[in-house]
């Protein structure tokens, strides 16, 4: 008849009987050569607004892409043009077809799904941070020991931005030691947040201050010999999202990261300054460039903020397709999370 509602019951199941891949209705593009086959773990609103948009420009062959619910994957899925979605992260990554894995899910998950993907032979790029611990790091240094292992990268876009870029062409031209000072204007975040959490975000230092540490780094050219952090103490607010971080080079460079939660979001949020010899450039927002005492340049400007994401996934993709190395060093990788894991410990 007219039912005003309709109830439909079905048997138990276990978990992974429930976990379902289905075949979307898309047109299949057909990929020659070494072009990577794209598992993606992971369809939120980052990964929907800035990794899926920058990967279709690579025409990497898009295979699967898994969520936990099913619904974002389809969606997703159907919008970008992948073959499949699907909810089960496992069986993407083991698939035969699948070669290069994307990871692009809560911070607690990322250690675990690498490790997963490495064991399978596949390459990976995971969304920062790396992992939460460094138990968890050294399981995945282990496991990329041999001669053969797959590419890491993470999703340390800062250094791909092409004014990043010009920093540090213009750099090179020195051997004297950099002074760096790295201004972010963070914002605040509620403390019940999960990026808040040390089990499930890391903290806000592992969680996204990792990004700043990598590119002094990057940077700096340079190992990182000593680091140092204070942190405002505030009664009111006792996140440990007020910090100074101290960091020195080997070459003999240093650097001071100030995040700050307690500012104006009016105000710029990423502003680097660099002095050396004589000389300093400016970068606000990755927008804008500007230099003092730079024979033959004096600024240049962007029509739109560039912080590399695009550059980034397209550097990886390139890598897989051409058959070079990784475009971050792994040891570089493996230093950035440790010492990022380290200061957020000593605020914890």
């Amino acid at each position: 008849g007219s039912p005003l509602g309709i109830v439909l019951s079905y048997p138990e199941a276990s978990e992974s009987a429930t976990k379902r891949t289905v075949s979307l209705e898309i047109d299949r593009r057909t990929h020659g050569g070494s072009t990577p086959a794209v598992a993606v773990i992971g369809a939120g609103n980052y990964a929907s607004q800035v990794l899926l948009p920058a990967l279709k420009q690579t025409n990497a062959q898009l295979h699967t892409i898994v969520s936990s619910g099913g619904l974002n994957s389809v969606q997703r899925g159907r919008r970008f043009g992948f073959a499949n979605a699907s909810t089960d992260a496992r069986a993407a990554i083991i698939h035969n077809d699948v070669t290069t894995v994307i990871i692009a899910t809560r911070h607690d998950s990322h250690a675990e799904l690498v490790l997963r993907a490495i064991e399978a032979g596949k390459d990976v790029f995971v969304e920062k941070p790396l992992c939460l611990s460094s138990d968890e790091l050294e399981q995945i240094q282990a496991s990329l020991a041999g001669d053969e292992s797959p590419r890491l990268v993470v999703g340390f876009n800062r250094r791909f931005s092409p004014l990043t870029r010009q920093v540090q062409e213009l750099l090179a031209s020195t051997t004297s030691p950099k002074s760096f000072i790295m201004t972010v204007n963070a914002g605040k975040i509620p403390a019940e947040h999960w990026t808040q959490d040390p089990s499930v975000g890391g903290g806000r230092i592992v969680g996204e201050g990792c990004h700043f540490i990598d590119l002094l780094r990057f940077l700096a050219g340079a190992p990182i010999s000593k680091w140092s952090v204070s942190q405002l103490r505030d009664s009111a607010d006792a996140n440990p999202d007020k910090v100074s971080i101290g960091l020195e080079f080997e070459d003999g460079s240093q650097g001071t990261i100030h995040y700050l939660a307690n500012g104006h979001r009016s105000f710029p949020k990423e502003r680097l300054e660099v002095f050396c010899a004589g000389k300093v450039l400016q970068l606000d927002n990755f927008r804008r460039l500007k230099g003092w005492g730079w024979k033959g340049f004096s600024g240049m400007r962007l029509w739109r903020q560039d912080k590399g994401q695009e550059a980034c996934v397209a550097a990886f993709v390139d890598a897989i397709r051409e058959g070079r190395e990784s475009p971050i060093p792994l040891e570089e990788i493996v230093e950035v999370s440790r010492v990022s894991i380290e200061i957020q410990g000593a605020l914890s």
